[in-house]
């Protein structure tokens, strides 16, 4: 196998338009590039690491695809459309929603409060006749928090609530605007080794009848592992690798520039 980084990365063929797909993008920061020549597309469904050293370039590629960065050059299309100019806002309107490494919740407000406020900023429930809190709005909230396993923190205040759930609750109300991409920061940084597991299960089995693609920057290789069907490697603003776990994992590119060897 290759070990140099500059490899030429292999983007896994999707049958129809892609859901989410990144031509050419490139983004410096003077003359550091944080991002060069990345092509890469995401098919409907499939749940995907994204993994690298600190400062290889998966925070700027994330942060370009969610419109919180706009690139040198090159175009992101959702469903085959172009929305490389797209605000955040109207990147989570459009279906690209994202939960946090710190999860951005309102701590004096109770979880089922939070949700209400989320299902509100979706548009959803907004009307002078169905107003955020009514009850419709609120069955709804309580059924997104048993969804993700978090009923029985509903009625309590998010200030109160283990890290664990914290992460839920912040995933939860992301999917309340039901994308059709959904990216996830460290989903399991600052979880106990106990908690990251049970953690990860409920999340997916949250998502597991939902067509969501699934997009988490993680460096923890066991969940990378146990729960991604496709990694892509990034090493100093390139993709240097781009496939199954177990082909990536053993890539020795991988292994010199991400995982130090570790599997």
């Amino acid at each position: 196998m290759n070990a140099s980084p500059a490899r030429a990365p292999r983007s896994a063929p999707s049958p129809a338009v892609p859901v989410l797909e990144a031509r050419n993008l490139n983004k410096s920061f003077g003359a550091v590039s944080a991002a060069a020549d990345i092509s890469i597309e995401f098919a409907t469904g499939s749940k995907v690491s994204l993994i690298g050293a600190n400062g290889a370039g998966k925070t700027t590629f994330v942060n370009m695809v969610t419109g919180y960065l706009k690139p040198d050059s090159g175009a992101i299309l959702l469903d085959g459309v172009d929305v490389t100019k797209k605000k955040p806002r109207a990147m989570t309107h459009l279906g690209v929603c994202r939960s946090f490494q710190i999860p951005q919740l309102c701590e004096p407000m109770t979880s089922v409060e939070n949700m209400l406020v989320s299902f509100g900023a979706s548009g959803r429930r907004f009307s002078l006749f169905r107003p955020c809190g009514s009850e419709g709005s609120e069955d709804e909230a309580r059924a997104m928090l048993d969804r993700f396993g978090l009923t029985q923190y509903a009625d309590r205040v998010v200030a109160e609530l283990p890290g664990g759930v914290r992460k839920l609750l912040d995933i939860a109300m992301a999917m309340v605007r039901k994308p059709k991409v959904l990216l996830l920061d460290e989903p399991t940084s600052g979880v106990s080794a106990e908690e990251k597991f049970p953690l990860m299960d409920t999340v997916m089995a949250a998502l597991a009848h939902e067509d969501v693609t699934v997009l988490f920057v993680e460096h923890d290789l066991d969940i990378v592992t146990r729960y991604s069907d496709r990694i892509v490697a990034f090493y100093a603003g390139k993709i240097i690798a781009d496939d199954r776990p177990d082909e990536v994992l053993s890539d020795d590119a991988v292994q010199k520039y991400v995982t130090g060897g570790a599997r």
